[in-house]
């Protein structure tokens, strides 16, 4: 089944809005047997709109659409929908008494725009929306499927989980395609491709390597006719990057470096507290990005001036003799920080950030110390001196070596 997403909404072509919902939608389709050929962004003009659903008629078998929906003026891919497909909307009265019961839920009237939103046409079915007023489409015509859902995120993920994927698992009798993802740090993509060449190149299952902030990404793609044949193709090649590159794989698919660090912790009941310079925070924020990192996540420090760091128990004679940007200083914070807060493992990052040098040192330099109960981790790099490259490398890199060290550690 051929498919394509249409965005619609004027503010995505002026740039005043980033597309997430097509990049959603578009990594949720392989799965279901469902091939992606167009994405589009179509602003809110009627004469456009109508254009781009008979155009998509012809060559998709089924269009999804976001955004649009809403009341006001503007929204016009219902009427889009309808024009393409030669059919009159008409108020659905059931539809106008769920609306204004909605308000009342939320102790307020109905505008009357709002009646806009029970509009359908004879070839469309509502899908409902319990997170909003505005319900989808669901139109069939000569062959073709229409899928209209909401733009706000969480309208059109819920809607999507809900309502949709039942829908289409009931009409998609193809082929699924499935994906595994595993995250690696510390090997180049040339090294890798000499311990685990021979998996390159087929096609299926197909074996991609790409190059991201957190590491190394391996990525197996398999097709089959079931997700349990498909997974069965993947399962001998995941084994072999498993059994060849142990020591530098840190998670999994959607896993982040952060979750990772999380789950090693928590299984273990161990504790984390950091201090950091040139990373400016991102580290506390990556860490606290997971809602239980309470549990695990005593608290972090931002020492960016060698005073900060002293009052924060590094020694002075340290920075004093080895300078702010040094090992020596990176194991003093790590330290300090996990003695200070009571934790079972200290981060500390030290170094030049993407500024002009600093004692000497060149910008990107910076130094990673982790110390725990049974031993330490020490790690020097040059990283782009581009702020916020520093800031997420160093953070990454933390995060990653503290996973691998407490997995090392059992």
């Amino acid at each position: 089944m051929k498919a394509e997403i249409i965005s619609v909404g004027t503010e995505i072509l002026m740039g005043e809005l980033t597309d997430t919902n097509a990049a959603w939608v578009a990594a949720r389709l392989p799965a279901l047997g469902i091939q992606l050929r167009w994405v589009s962004i179509v602003g809110d003009n009627l004469e456009m709109l109508s254009e781009a659903f008979t155009k998509g008629l012809e060559r998709s078998d089924i269009i999804f659409t976001t955004g649009g929906l809403g009341p006001t003026q503007d929204d016009l891919t219902r009427e889009g929908v309808a024009a393409a497909l030669g059919e009159t909307p008409t108020v659905q009265e059931d539809a106008v008494r769920h609306l204004e019961q909605q308000f009342r839920d939320r102790v307020t009237s109905m505008p009357p725009r709002n009646i806009k939103q029970a509009n359908l046409i004879p070839s469309a079915q509502f899908i409902t929306n319990r997170s909003g007023t505005a319900p989808g489409w669901w139109a069939e015509s000569n062959g073709g499927i229409i899928v209209c859902m909401p733009g706000p995120p969480a309208e059109m993920h819920a809607i999507w989980e809900e309502e949709v994927v039942p829908r289409l698992l009931k009409i998609v009798d193809e082929e699924v395609t499935i994906t595994r993802n595993i995250k690696t740090m510390g090997m180049s993509e040339a090294e890798m491709d000499e311990i685990i060449s021979e998996f390159f190149g087929q096609e299926n299952p197909y074996l991609g390597i790409y190059s991201k902030a957190d590491g190394n990404h391996l990525r197996i793609i398999a097709r089959a006719k079931d997700e349990t044949t498909a997974r069965s193709l993947i399962y001998p090649v995941e084994r072999a990057i498993e059994d060849r590159l142990a020591p530098y794989i840190w998670g999994y698919d959607k896993e982040t470096p952060d979750q990772a660090v999380g789950i090693a912790l928590r299984e273990r009941g161990l504790t984390l507290a950091t201090m950091e310079s040139n990373t400016g925070g991102y580290l506390v924020n990556s860490l606290t990005d997971s809602l239980d990192s309470a549990n695990y996540f005593k608290g972090g420090l931002v020492a960016i001036g060698d005073e900060v760091k002293i009052a924060l128990g590094v020694p002075a004679e340290v920075i004093q003799q080895h300078g702010s940007v040094s090992q020596q200083t990176a194991d003093a914070m790590a330290e300090a920080v996990r003695k200070g807060l009571g934790a079972d493992y200290g981060i500390g990052i030290s170094g030049a950030d993407g500024s002009p040098s600093k004692d000497g040192q060149p910008a990107g330099l910076s130094y990673l110390s982790i110390t725990g109960p049974n031993g330490s981790r020490q790690m020097k790099l040059r990283v782009p001196p581009r702020r916020v490259t520093v800031k997420r490398r160093m953070s990454n890199n933390a995060l990653i070596e503290l996973r691998k060290l407490i997995v090392a550690e059992g």
